[in-house]
C-alpha cells in the first residue's frame, strides 16, 4: 500500500511538470515594455510632485516680499531682513512664531530683504538696519518699530496692539 501512494505522488507530480512546460512561456517584450511603462509613471508623478512643491514655494516667497501690500486694508508687520544673517532669521522664526498666536489672518507678514533692490529701498525709507520689524495699520500708517531680536511672547503683545485687541 505504501508503494501506491507513493507512485500516485510520482503520477501527479509529473502530471504537474508536464502541464507547466505545455503553458506558454511570458512573452519578455511585454514584460519589459509593462516595466519602462510602470517606472515612467512612477517618474512623472515623483516629477510633478516636486514642480508643485517648488511652485507653491516660490508663489509663497513672492507673496511675502511683496511691499505693495503695505497699506491694504490689514495691518502690516513688515520684517527688514538680510537672508545671511543669522539674527535676521531668528528674529523671522520668532515673529511667525508670534504670528500664530493671533486669531486668524488679521495681520500681513511681509519680509523686505535688504540684498534686493525693493528691499533696500523700503530699509533707507523708513532709515532702519536688519533685524527691525515696522509696524502699520490698516491704512499704510508707519505704527512702530521693534529693532533687534524679540520673543514671540513680546512681538505677539505688541501684535495685538496694533490690531486693537
Amino acid at each position: 500500500m505504501k508503494k501506491q501512494k507513493t507512485s500516485n505522488r510520482s503520477s501527479n507530480q509529473k502530471t504537474r511538470k508536464k502541464a507547466a512546460t505545455t503553458e506558454a512561456p511570458a512573452d519578455p517584450g511585454r514584460r519589459k515594455f509593462l516595466g519602462i511603462g510602470r517606472n515612467a509613471a512612477i517618474g512623472a508623478v515623483a516629477v510633478v510632485g516636486v514642480g508643485l512643491f517648488f511652485a507653491q514655494t516660490v508663489r509663497s516667497s513672492m507673496h511675502e516680499h511683496d511691499l505693495s501690500r503695505v497699506g491694504n486694508g490689514i495691518p502690516t508687520v513688515v520684517q527688514v531682513h538680510d537672508p545671511q544673517c543669522s539674527l535676521c532669521l531668528s528674529l523671522q522664526r520668532e515673529t511667525r512664531q508670534a504670528l500664530k498666536q493671533l486669531d486668524g489672518n488679521e495681520i500681513d507678514y511681509v519680509v523686505a530683504n535688504i540684498r534686493s533692490a525693493d528691499g533696500k529701498r523700503f530699509a533707507d525709507q523708513y532709515r532702519v538696519p536688519h533685524v527691525t520689524l515696522l509696524l502699520f495699520d490698516e491704512n499704510g500708517t508707519h505704527r512702530g518699530t521693534m529693532r533687534g531680536q524679540r520673543q514671540s511672547e513680546e512681538l505677539a503683545t505688541a501684535f495685538r496692539q496694533l490690531v486693537g485687541y
